[in-house]
């Protein structure tokens, strides 16, 4: 997909999901988590590029957190249309995968549990909703439409349409009914 077209369903992915954004160009100038997902597609791209670009990959990183208070490393694999919400205190571990349609609340941690090399970071599966401070740590699966309740601490795998809360976070099925936008309210899965 050309760079232009995926920034431009950024927009529309946070226009879509924010009830509170009224334009694009709103969103495009006033929402920091869209400009920590535009630096972050960019240092991705260099990172990936040549090892040469991996320190400026990594400097870019670093005036995008300074710039948004959201830390995305540009080792780290985002999908198509993320959302990231207020986004103030996100933390993106440079192992983390993270699938299509997802949103991320303010104060989210998909962060590692070891200092050795290799995958150590979650991996978030398509249209999975992550709480306000909500810790997600170590090589993890939070599985496609999972919904992680605000200030959990997940540190083991999550199936699949599951919702975990607590501290360590347990999953539950999913509600009988799901909402008509699961979107809507996040506040009913915790």
């Amino acid at each position: 997909m050309p760079f232009r077209q995926l920034l431009l369903e950024d927009l529309r992915a946070a226009r879509r999901r924010d009830p509170a954004a009224r334009s694009l160009l709103e969103v495009a100038l006033g929402y920091p988590g869209v400009h920590a997902l535009w630096i972050h597609r960019l240092a991705h791209r260099m990172w990936h590029a040549h090892p040469l670009l991996k320190l400026p990959a990594r400097l870019l990183s670093q005036l995008g957190r300074a710039l948004t208070g959201i830390e995305i490393h540009p080792g780290a694999v985002l999908g198509r249309r993320l959302f990231i919400d207020h986004g103030m205190g996100v933390v993106i571990g440079e192992t983390a995968e993270v699938g299509e349609d997802v949103v991320l609340f303010h104060g989210t941690t998909l962060g590692g549990v070891s200092m050795s090399r290799g995958k150590r970071h979650p991996t978030v599966g398509d249209r999975a909703v992550i709480g306000a401070g909500a810790k997600v740590l170590g090589p993890v699966s939070i599985g496609a439409d999972a919904k992680v309740g605000a200030n959990a601490v997940v540190v083991k795998d999550i199936p699949p349409g599951a919702v975990a809360v607590g501290v360590p976070a347990r999953p539950r099925p999913a509600p009988r009914q799901p909402a008509p936008d699961p979107y809507a309210d996040p506040a009913i899965y915790i």
